[in-house]
């Protein structure tokens, strides 16, 4: 019943076949196609037009001539084109919700929170669209110097690649894209080849809307034709999200362009020994670390809890974990649907197993069932395991017992990521102390490490990324400071 209810949900959303875009205008014939797997049913469901290297080259060299057509955009004519986007993903909601649950096999609550959050991400690009703001400042600093004033403000970098994963295939592309047409640049955007059918309905939307000829291309295309993305000269930003071998790689061959990366990270959670609402806190932990099956650079892994608060907490996080609805995507009661490949279910219980081999003991879950991996807490794990020192991206977390607040800070600093941290704490020194102290991008008081406001700015330190996305702080990567320097302006 199960996969009859999927089937019918992929049938009346999911289309048989779906172009490419280049430099605004749908592909459809192509040698090439990606088969996009519906990932419950494990049944192709569509073929994806996949961009040969020379269309690719094309998309790059017509967005690359268009930029001057997208700086001359006026900011109201941004803002528009951004709100036309938004009205748009509101009126195909359900199908695109849908189409993720299909491609990504994330449960339908959270792909249609996932269409939600674009909406709003769209949105604020239209509200910064409109804010663009320089300085003005005296520059008489010294006699030497008399009469000089000068004013500063932001102008388009140019072409802007963008590589996007398959996790959240929509509201990461927004969190490119929206901050590029509000910036003024065009984009070639690749998706992950797993879930290219997403942004290809992006591509749709955007088509739609008064943006210039030629100023943008989505590009589905064959993991050996990515390079392409990140090497050519006529790129002027490139924007990643994914993994960090990846993207330190990317960032190591780039070249003159700027680069912008999103990678991973082994996102932990402190709980200090003064909170008493228990019950709460286990529901968001469990929540955070396996909503969208723990598929998120900021899902929790590590949880960090007081001694006096252990043993109760623990046992609430078990029983809250033991309730999560496991299995069809489809259903809206479920939270935990297929991992993105089987292949990653079986890496993940690689590595629960080593680390129950070297003393770990399974709390809850460890079971793998074909791509789906029951949600798993770990206690008693050693700290050089992957499971508590590698991004595992999927449903495993590890409970540790620590004496005190310092040592908690101590032990999430130990990784070599630094995305998001979650901090539960009723003491305010406490949670300036985790804010001075932890090195990580973000520090979530009392809520999860997975909490993202798509207007905040978000990215990580160490090998957990470079540079900021949040739309504000994406326009800002995605744009260059120029200076006029006047001298004695007002002499008349």
């Amino acid at each position: 019943t199960n996969v009859r209810m999927a089937s019918k949900a992929t049938t009346t959303f999911v289309r048989k076949t779906y172009p490419y875009f280049v430099g605004r205008r749908a592909v459809q014939e192509s040698k090439k196609t990606l088969p996009v797997k519906d990932k419950f049913t494990n049944q192709v469901v569509s073929h994806v037009s996949a961009a040969p290297a020379e269309s690719i080259r094309e998309a790059i060299k017509l967005a690359d001539e268009s930029a001057p057509k997208m700086k001359s955009l006026t900011s109201f004519q941004r803002k528009e084109i951004l709100l036309q986007v938004a009205e748009s993903l509101k009126k195909r909601e359900e199908e695109i919700a849908h189409v993720i649950v299909s491609e990504v096999g994330k449960p339908i609550r959270d792909a249609k929170a996932e269409v939600g959050r674009a909406i709003d991400t769209f949105t604020v690009s239209a509200e910064e669209a409109v804010r663009a703001e320089g300085t003005f400042t005296k520059y008489d600093i010294s006699a030497r110097n008399a009469g000089f004033q000068g004013i500063v403000s932001r102008f388009p970098i140019g072409l802007v690649s963008m590589i996007v994963p398959f996790n959240f295939p929509l509201n990461l592309a927004a969190h490119k894209v929206g901050p590029a047409i509000a910036a003024g640049c065009p984009f070639v955007l690749k998706p992950s080849d797993r879930t290219p059918i997403t942004a290809v309905i992006l591509g749709e939307i955007l088509s739609q809307t008064a943006l210039p000829e030629n100023s943008f291309s989505i590009l589905p295309c064959d993991p050996a034709d990515a390079p392409l993305f990140s090497s050519d000269p006529r790129i002027k930003a490139l924007s990643f999200t994914g993994s960090a071998a990846v993207g330190w790689k990317l960032k190591q061959n780039s070249g003159k362009m700027r680069v912008l990366l999103e990678l991973g990270g082994n996102a932990a959670v402190i709980v200090d020994d003064n909170v008493s609402n228990l019950d709460h806190i286990a529901n968001r932990i469990s929540w955070g670390g396996f909503y969208s099956q723990g598929q998120s650079c900021i899902s929790v892994q590590r949880v960090f809890i007081h001694e006096k608060v252990f043993e109760p907490l623990v046992e609430k996080l078990r029983r809250a974990t033991q309730a999560l609805k496991v299995g069809d995507p489809y259903d809206p009661d479920t939270i935990v649907g297929p991992l993105i490949t089987e292949n990653d279910a079986i890496r993940i219980e690689k590595w629960v197993n080593a680390a129950v081999a070297r003393g770990a003991k399974v709390l809850t879950g460890g079971k793998r069932n074909g791509s789906f991996y029951e949600p798993t807490i770990l206690a008693n794990v050693p700290a050089d395991a992957e499971v508590a020192c590698e991004e595992v991206f999927g449903p495993v977390m590890i409970v540790e017992k620590v004496a005190s607040f310092q040592q908690a800070c101590e032990h999430v600093n130990k990784s070599n990521y630094g995305l998001q941290a979650g901090v539960f704490t009723n003491d305010m020194s406490k949670a300036f102390y985790a804010y001075e102290n932890l090195e990580v991008g973000g520090v979530v008081i009392n809520e999860v490490s997975a909490a993202r406001v798509d207007s905040m700015p978000y990215g990580g330190i160490k090998d957990s990324g470079f540079g900021r996305e949040g739309v504000k702080y994406s326009i800002e990567e995605m744009t260059e400071l120029k200076l006029m320097l006047l001298k004695d302006p007002a002499k008349l």
